[in-house]
């Protein structure tokens, strides 16, 4: 299969990569890893007139880690962001969901911000952002703003960059102290998409009981869904916490769809049981 005709774009500095996108206008994609854009080329699923590849913007190729969070920009490879100590010393879930990203062949190539930008629901980085209320950050020729992740995700497929606009960087804060963070996902191999996933952030008061619980849920509705399942919690201590009451609270606030890969009663059964197993070993991570 090959793709449809294209106008191809190799900037070299992000001014002329945002000035290539502003002229393309809505019809303009952006390639950094391509390991999401290119198949959809190829079965003719997208069919841009102008292909702009930022692959030679070195300047977007970065992994920033401070004591408030990781900033991975444009072209930080997932193989780059999962290997780093330093970001997995500040945001360990980071690490924990890269290792559910397909294969290593794909994040060797793949990027983070890539993966934020295509917006499958059933991705894992999209749903790592949300949980931790992370952001994304935006240039154009306009300007420069940032999106928080709460607002980021649209819709299948779809986020709010707007149109001529390039996503710079992104930004996934650290755990506060007392935190813990847990990834899982159920797939029928590993390395293909989630039928179900879960992120959980929890967090303990000084007194070593649950203040904070979030999970953000992959594969489960059109854009990353987040929980707060504090109140159902009772603000105990983890080794007291019923988390069998938090995962009940999740399957009755989430509405699946079925498809080929599973039905929604069994999705809805994957993210209880996927609830309980993340917040126990995050609630574990806190201590």
């Amino acid at each position: 299969m090959k793709p449809p005709p294209f106008t191809y774009h190799a900037p070299e500095t992000l001014d002329e990569a945002l000035d290539a996108l502003a002229r393309a206008g809505d019809d303009g994609k952006v390639l950094a890893g391509g390991q999401s854009l290119i198949p959809l080329l190829n079965m003719r699923l997208a069919a841009p007139g102008h292909l702009i590849d930022i692959n030679r913007v070195t300047e977007l190729d970065t992994v920033e880690v401070t004591p408030e969070g990781v900033w991975a920009g444009a072209l930080a490879r997932h193989a780059r962001v999962e290997r780093s100590d330093e970001a997995a010393a500040v945001q360990p879930l980071l690490r924990a969901a890269l290792r559910h990203v397909a294969h290593p062949v794909v994040r060797n190539r793949g990027t983070v911000v890539g993966s934020l930008a295509h917006a499958d629901p059933a991705a894992e980085l999209p749903a790592v952002l949300a949980v931790l209320g992370g952001s994304v950050e935006a240039a154009s020729s306009r300007g420069r703003r940032t999106v928080p992740a709460a607002e980021f995700f649209a819709g299948p497929l779809e986020s709010s960059l707007r149109r001529g606009e390039l996503a710079v960087r992104a930004f996934f804060p650290a755990l506060p102290e007392r935190s813990g963070a847990a990834f899982a996902e159920v797939s029928r191999r590993h390395g293909d998409y989630a039928m179900a996933g879960a992120a959980a952030v929890v967090a303990l008061d000084d007194d070593q009981r649950v203040c904070s619980a979030r999970v953000a849920y992959l594969s489960i509705a059109a854009t990353p869904l987040v929980l707060d399942l504090t109140a159902s919690l009772d603000r105990r201590p983890p080794v007291t916490c019923d988390w069998a009451a938090a995962a009940g609270y999740a399957r009755d606030h989430i509405d699946p769809d079925g498809d080929i890969h599973a039905t929604a009663a069994y999705r809805r059964h994957l993210a209880g049981v996927l609830t309980e197993r993340t917040l126990r070993a995050a609630a574990q991570e806190a201590l």
